[in-house]
């Protein structure tokens, strides 16, 4: 056989080979996403897309990052020790004033699940029968949700009590009223009360606080919309799967990372998320899971702005963007 068609041949072979070798999958994007407090029912589809290989299919690998109270999430965020992380209205608004430019890119809960908890049997049934009683609210909350109870419903200082994170003043006096949680109120202190506790919801009374948000510094998100569309696109798929179907794979996970969460603790949250429509409601219901509006975020504005919180000057439409949400159910 001549030479040159032994090296057509071998040519031929090699390129074969060449053309069939298996070309390696592009490595998935890392992205590590900060909670704002410690894994519970409440980040229920983060961890579900997490567990259920959402986040995988999309091209990222993705670290859920646990939470705290001795974990400042905007300042890990603002140093790019995590990429995004989950807050509310108020962080990127904080952020704006003090002149970091962070954006707010959707937001999973529609109601924000502050509320006001009182006794049974003391003539509580609405938000208004709360003005003028004293109310134990923490330093923190002073300046987010008491502001729009004295802007909008006519609060007043004068109310307030120190509120020191424990249970005990509020079991002990059958007339206090103190700050809560509607996706735990009932079940933590129902069991140590002859009557269930009276719940008041403050979303249902005009608070627009986004609440269980995701944001990032507008850096990262202009540089890697991709990747920002990816992890908002497959966390709103696990919310989906948490409030429409089997949510067990985000529970075993919440637990795994957060032991002293109960199983009975997870049911009862999802069950108040479903039937109060924290995730579902209001916007989510056309626009989709994760949708926020210009007119929400400037009647927030307008009412924190007025109360004193944020100066009226700041330029508030930079804490945010819907250019990844908003499209559809």
């Amino acid at each position: 056989m001549k030479a040159s068609v032994v090296r057509r041949r071998l040519f031929a072979a090699t390129a074969l080979a060449a053309a069939c070798a298996v070309v390696p999958a592009q490595a998935a994007e890392k992205l590590r996403f900060g909670l704002n407090w410690l894994a519970q029912a409440e980040h229920c589809g983060f961890f579900q897309a997490k567990a259920q290989g959402l986040y995988e299919k999309a091209g990222l690998d993705v670290e859920i990052v646990n939470g705290g109270p001795d974990r400042n999430l905007p300042l890990l965020v603002a140093a790019g020790d995590v990429q995004l992380g989950m807050g509310s209205s108020f962080t990127t608004l904080h952020m704006a004033v003090n002149g970091i430019a962070a954006q707010t890119v959707a937001a999973y809960f529609q109601k924000d699940p502050q509320t006001l908890v009182a006794h049974a049997d003391q003539g509580v049934k609405t938000l208004a029968d709360l003005k003028g009683r004293p109310i134990m609210v923490a330093k923190f909350s002073q300046q987010e949700f008491w502001q729009f109870l004295k802007r909008r419903h006519g609060f007043t200082d004068s109310q307030l009590r120190p509120y020191t994170y424990s249970a005990a003043p509020f079991l002990a006096d059958p007339k206090a009223v103190q700050q809560g949680y509607v996706t735990e109120d009932a079940l933590l202190l129902g069991k140590q009360l002859p009557k269930p506790p009276v719940s008041i919801l403050l979303a249902d009374y005009g608070y627009q606080n986004y609440a269980t948000t995701v944001f990032g510094m507008k850096k990262t998100i202009d540089e890697k919309p991709q990747v920002v569309q990816a992890f908002l696109d497959a966390s709103r798929a696990g919310w989906e799967q948490c409030m429409g179907g089997d949510y067990t794979p985000a529970m075993k996970a919440v637990m795994a990372m957060n032991p002293p969460h109960t199983e009975e603790l997870f049911h009862y949250k999802m069950k108040q998320m479903r039937e109060r429509g924290l995730v579902d409601s209001g916007d989510a219901k056309t626009l989709g899971l994760g949708a926020m509006t210009d007119a929400r975020w400037k009647d927030f504005f307008d009412t924190m702005s007025g109360a004193g919180v944020f100066p009226a000057s700041l330029d508030y439409k930079a804490a945010y963007t819907t250019r990844f949400i908003n499209k559809g159910k």
